[in-house]
């Protein structure tokens, strides 16, 4: 297969050494000469990093690399049979490349989008043939990660569809269809990680340190959502929230935190600023959370039944399979468990008691309990049935 690969960032750049890694003809291309040459300098690292741990030899790494060539001419990616876009979250630009690269391409070429974000069925709307058009999104940094989104649009058609998803699980990459809704699978139901520990947070329950430490201590998560936020970019993570808020239609379920409009108009941005929620300067000590066992389980519980919630509601409004939303939770953002599996270990009704009591004690539709959820309860259901 020839896959032509639009933009050579960090995103665009792992999407081509995984395609290239699987057998592909890859061109990777880029309208700037210098962000090629540090493309290919990068994969050399890599590459050389994956000797060193003993991933790769000397053959392979030269077998990746002589498939992947650099072009600064959309037309030198005109004989692609996939092409997949990773560029800036822009519509208008995304829109005007998806119309010159048609031009170039085959009537069978599948067009494609990594965005996170952006409507797939706007995308495909500015080629005249929108059924070849689909989202594929790779989760950063793309040769590590499992998990991929494939998002047809309202417009794509099976073939395509079907097509795409046997390439990237040819391409070693687990498959998680989802319906082309804002956030799609990952980036809608992991909002209340972030969201409601900055709700914590704002009402005075528990510092940073504390809600971070309660979610790796008692949920055994990687890092704390404000570890995360920090490491993401709170400029980045809080646009993200906007942009679901806004694309909902402002439900409450995905209101922005002031807290984290502060810190992003402050430049707290996080790791790559020096400071966020954390200060990352030299010599700057790390505050020690509160030891609490009650506050913990507290904290952790409170978090997890709206991640649960969140993913209910996507299986309810058919945004995706219960399988691949739990798929998309563990491979795609490393959850210790799918939100789903972990409703059944706690219970569907302890899911629906936790809800409709902060609900009373709000009143706030963001608490809102899952149509599903109560549904499942009164039935004496759990998921996977």
């Amino acid at each position: 297969m020839k896959v032509g690969i639009i933009g050579s960032g960090t995103m665009g750049s792992g999407i081509a050494q995984v395609a290239a890694t699987s057998g592909c003809t890859v061109k990777i291309y880029d309208t700037k000469q210098e962000a090629l040459d540090k493309s290919k300098a990068s994969l050399e690292k890599v590459l050389a990093r994956l000797i060193v741990k003993g991933r790769i030899d000397s053959t392979e790494k030269s077998r990746i690399q002589g498939n992947i060539s650099y072009v600064n001419n959309l037309k030198d990616l005109g004989d692609s049979n996939l092409t997949i876009e990773a560029i800036i979250e822009n519509l208008a630009i995304k829109q005007k490349v998806f119309s010159e690269l048609e031009t170039y391409v085959a009537d069978d070429c599948i067009i494609a989008s990594n965005t996170s974000s952006l409507s797939i069925a706007s995308i495909a709307a500015s080629l005249q043939k929108p059924e070849r058009c689909v989202g594929i999104h790779f989760f950063n940094p793309a040769p590590l990660m499992k998990l991929v989104e494939v998002i047809p649009a309202i417009q794509t058609s099976q073939e395509v569809l079907e097509k795409a998803t046997q390439t990237i699980s040819d391409w070693k990459k687990v498959v998680a269809v989802a319906k082309d809704t804002p956030g799609f699978i990952v980036n809608r139901v992991a909002r209340p990680f972030y969201g409601e520990a900055l709700r914590i947070y704002e009402e005075g329950v528990a510092d940073f340190a504390t809600i971070d430490n309660a979610m790796k201590t008692v949920g055994k998560f990687r890092m704390g959502p404000f570890e995360l936020m920090d490491f993401i970019g709170n400029d980045v993570n809080y646009t993200v929230t906007e942009t679901v808020f806004t694309a909902f239609y402002f439900d409450p379920r995905y209101k922005p935190s002031l807290t984290q409009k502060r810190f992003s108009e402050a430049g707290y941005l996080g790791r790559k600023s020096g400071k966020g929620y954390y200060d990352y300067s030299e010599g700057a000590v790390k505050p020690t959370p509160t030891e609490d066992a009650v506050l913990a389980q507290t904290i952790f519980d409170r978090v997890l039944v709206m991640l649960i919630n969140e993913a209910a509601d996507a299986l309810f409004l058919n945004v995706a399979s219960a399988t691949d939303i739990d798929n998309a939770m563990t491979k795609g953002v490393n959850y210790p468990k799918g939100l789903l599996t972990w409703a059944n270990e706690k219970g569907i009704a302890w899911c629906v008691e936790k809800l409709d009591s902060m609900y009373n004690e709000y009143h706030e539709d963001r608490y809102r309990c899952s149509p599903l959820l109560r549904k499942m309860n009164r039935e004496g259901k759990t998921f996977f049935d």
